[in-house]
């Protein structure tokens, strides 16, 4: 063996050693709330979200209720969970911070970054939007209880997106039943769409799509009726006016 590989392998064995000699985190090993609080910071900050959650959870059951570091102790536990990708841990945990503190200065972050650990749950529209809906409740709960906090815009930008995700939800269910033919239930979703959610850029495409179902079965009436609507709509619109016509002359009009 050359002296280089000798070398080598002197390192390799004593970096193992040394990384053996590490304490393992023991967050139980901390006597008092205050250096257990300590402890948990160090390991935030350092990213080592693993310890922090171990030190945060244990940092949650130790204070008191009333104490004043227990909503940052729940606020950071959730931030560990998040930042360790347990997302679902993370919401849960973002909402006892208002559940428990609501008169915190964190209740409002808290409730926000809540909706925000859901809406990553719900990756793409055409999923389960059980996670959507609570992502919603949480950002309309922070509207409705904190009305003047200044992440209230924030709020209400993310729900107009989960509103466009939930229009293509419906207008995609929709479209696949369309394409079978299964007009009445593609009638129901397209309809939902409209109903639900105006202003969202599908509800355009729904409206058109609704009126082809129409024509598809003979619903003359109700096709004209939806007509009537996709001009008030949508007045002057090619799409509109290729699928529908130019509104019909009246005598009133004349």
């Amino acid at each position: 063996m050359t002296q280089r590989m000798k070398m080598m392998r002197f390192l390799m064995v004593a970096g193992a050693l040394l990384g053996a000699c590490k304490p393992v985190f023991n967050a139980a090993s901390y006597p008092t709330p205050e250096a257990l609080q300590a402890a948990a910071m160090v390991e935030y900050n350092a990213r080592r979200w693993d310890n922090a959650v171990k030190a945060f959870e244990r940092l949650t059951g130790e204070l008191p209720l009333r104490d004043p570091r227990a909503a940052a102790a729940h606020f950071y536990l959730a931030k560990s969970q998040e930042k360790h990708g347990d997302n679902l841990l993370a919401a849960k945990s973002f909402s006892r911070v208002y559940e428990l503190y609501p008169q915190d200065t964190l209740a409002d972050d808290a409730l926000f970054a809540s909706g925000l650990a859901y809406k990553k749950m719900w990756r793409k529209p055409v999923l389960d939007a059980e996670y959507g809906d609570n992502s919603i409740t949480q950002f309309q709960t922070l509207q409705s209880l904190y009305p003047n906090s200044p992440i209230v815009p924030q709020a209400i930008a993310q729900l107009n997106l989960l509103d466009e995700w939930f229009a293509t939800k419906d207008y995609e269910t929709g479209y696949h039943y369309l394409r079978r033919k299964a007009y009445d239930s593609a009638i129901i979703y397209f309809k939902d769409v409209i109903r639900l959610h105006p202003a969202a850029k599908k509800t355009k495409a729904a409206y058109l799509r609704l009126h082809e179902a129409y024509r598809a079965i003979n619903y003359k009436d109700d096709a004209r009726e939806l007509c009537d609507a996709m001009r008030k709509a949508y007045p002057a619109d090619r799409e509109v006016l290729g699928s529908c016509g130019a509104a019909p002359v009246t005598a009133t009009s004349q």
